[in-house]
């Protein structure tokens, strides 16, 4: 049987596929997860992919009804109603993608040439003797200076701990990392040069292992930040630290125990050891910057809202309890303002949105959400209290996005259609999920633009009030039926109405209009996975063309791993924080009444009520 060769970018997966495959068939074959939340019958529309070279059959009606003209003209197509005819490349948007393949583009590769801070050097010296009776740290200097025309003066004090016995284990051949000028770790010649970055999140931590000779990732993982035990928001976390010492050195000595354990099992993964990192980056907002620290947070917590410290730090990692090589350090990016910390530096970095051209705004959301506007290499940032409800907390079936996860709904004709990660029976539902739900009881009129549950078939009465029945009790399996309460959609109405506010005093700072923005940067886990589209019908979003937004996933992490490989790229990360100006949101004469219109739901492109 024939065959075709299907190239889907930018997850980076390809491979033949028989003819009469339609591109969704062939996605599914080759690992690609596309959401169709119709079950291929080209009626949701959410399955859009862009054929980038190739022939297919002819558009049917289901894509004329379901795309633009222009979208047709530029390639676009529904992948459950394209029949490849040819070898084909096709680029698959953010949009279109599943929550678990999101999570995989999140950890594509940034091409940069290393230029790392740590060099490791062959040193080959000769074996003390009767003739020769220099210190083992002057033997070690000397031959540095000497063979390898590295200007080092210095051993750090763990290293020499340990440095005489593996200088004669290893016959006085080792690899020395040098630290500007300082030998901060020996190993046998030759020893993979390993480097850790960390985005240190208010509910999530991502962790990268980075090979520091090439700059290529070897392994990620992330966990729950284990603080959350202690308050899901900052606020809760910074009043248990003022409350006394022991409480703040409960919470330091969590994040510390959490990266130490990440550190083990990443090392673990490759065959090496928590040894062999020579160098850490942590990136994290500047409340859980000065926890890790065990900086006083006193001032963050009050009016108004100062950091103890904004610059660039670089520490040994041992004095903030971090377990990587002896002489290691660990560098944390400059802090912007009160809740603008080194995490929004890294997505600039990450993402370029600082050298973007024309008005570029930038939002990393999550918990507590940043928004950037950059307009002629000038850079203004203000933090929302978005919250934990994009995450799926405080949501009466909200979850993470995990298996048996809603990721995506719609409503048609009173139908209600969903789709769930992994494919397996709800469980849950996600953030993702839980916009894509208010969207779609908007457009479906089951609320009105103030997010008031009316009557619909679907609205049933319960012990809390209103609500939306998304599956029953019989499609669940005999589980709980899950639903959207009013309570869930006044919950995102206060994250979405933060953002919203965020953006709309943004502009109005610069005298701008939604119109003129050439380019909306979301970044973070939650903006990841969220449909635009939604998030546009519900007023989270502005309301501009689809082309104008780039979903560029966990670019703080992405801008942790450059800070850690490239020396260039971390004094770009300094210069961007020097030229970031932070506003106060409060200090905004208008701040509570563009709240309080934020708060509607609308399609139209201004922060009036629908």
């Amino acid at each position: 049987m024939a065959s075709y060769h299907i190239d889907f970018e930018p997850v980076g997966l390809r491979g033949e596929c028989p003819a009469g495959c339609s591109l969704m068939d062939a996605a599914r074959q080759l690992g690609v997860h596309v959401v169709s939340v119709c079950g291929d019958r080209g009626i949701c529309g959410r399955c859009k992919v862009q054929v980038l070279s190739g022939r297919l059959s002819e558009a049917t009606a289901a894509e004329a009804e379901a795309l633009s003209p222009q979208e047709l003209e530029e390639g676009y197509r529904l992948a459950c109603q394209a029949y490849p005819q040819s070898d084909c490349k096709v680029r698959v948007p953010r949009d279109t993608l599943s929550a678990r393949q999101r999570t995989q583009v999140e950890g594509l590769e940034i091409s940069v040439v290393p230029e790392p801070i740590v060099v490791p050097h062959r040193v080959q010296m000769a074996p003390a003797s009767w003739s020769d009776l220099r210190a083992d740290s002057e033997r070690l200097v000397g031959a540095l200076r000497d063979e390898s025309q590295v200007p080092c003066s210095a051993v750090d004090i763990d290293v020499l701990r340990g440095a005489s016995g593996r200088l004669r284990d290893w016959k006085w051949e080792v690899q020395a990392s040098v630290r500007r000028g300082e030998v901060v770790a020996l190993g046998p010649w030759p020893t993979m040069q390993l480097v850790l970055a960390v985005d240190l999140g208010t509910t999530k931590i991502a962790s990268y292992l980075v090979n520091l000779d090439n700059g290529e990732t070897m392994a990620s993982k992330g966990i729950m930040n284990p603080q959350i035990a202690y308050g899901e928001d900052l606020i809760a976390r910074l009043a248990r630290a003022v409350e006394s010492p022991s409480e703040a050195a409960r919470l330091q000595g969590l994040v510390v125990d959490g990266l130490n354990a990440i550190a083990a099992e990443l090392c673990a993964e490759i065959g090496a050891a928590s040894e062999d990192i020579v160098e850490a980056v942590v990136v994290g907002n500047t409340a859980m910057h000065h926890l890790f620290l065990g900086l006083p947070v006193h001032q963050l917590a009050v009016s108004p809202f100062v950091a103890a410290v904004s610059e660039p730090l670089d520490l040994k990692a041992r004095d903030v309890g971090l377990e990587i090589a002896p002489g290691g350090y660990v560098h944390l990016l400059a802090n912007i303002g009160g809740f603008v910390g080194a995490d929004h530096v890294a997505m600039l970095l990450g993402s370029d949105a600082w050298r973007g051209e024309g008005l570029v705004l930038a939002l990393d959301i999550g918990t507590n959400t940043e928004v950037a506007l950059v307009s002629d290499g000038e850079i203004a940032c203000v933090s929302c209290a978005s919250g934990p409800a994009f995450e799926g907390a405080h949501i009466r079936h909200g979850m993470r996005a995990a298996p048996g996860a809603i990721e995506a709904v719609q409503l048609v004709g009173g139908e209600v259609r969903y789709q769930t990660i992994d494919g397996v029976p709800a469980v849950g539902i996600c953030g993702s999920g839980i916009l894509d739900a208010m969207a779609a009881l908007y457009l479906g009129g089951v609320i009105d633009s103030t997010g008031r549950m009316g009557e619909h078939t679907g609205v049933r009465e319960s012990q809390g009030g209103r609500e939306f029945l998304l599956v029953s009790q019989e499609e669940a399996g005999g589980g709980a039926a899950i639903t959207v309460t009013q309570r869930d959609l006044r919950e995102l109405q206060l994250a979405k109405g933060a953002m919203r506010t965020g953006i709309e005093l943004l502009l109005q700072s610069r005298g701008c209009s939604h119109e003129d923005i050439s380019q909306v940067i979301i970044a973070g886990a939650f903006g990841s996975y969220i449909s635009v589209s939604s998030g546009i019908a519900v007023g989270m979003l502005p309301s501009l063309p689809l082309d104008r937004f780039q979903q560029v996933g966990n670019a703080a992490g992405t801008g942790a791993r450059l800070a850690l490989i490239s020396a260039t790229k971390r004094e770009e990360a300094r210069s961007i924080a020097a030229r970031a100006r932070y506003i106060e949101l409060n200090n905004f004469a208008t701040f509570q009444d563009t709240f309080a219109k934020s708060m509607y739901l609308r399609q139209s492109g201004d922060a009036t009520p629908a």
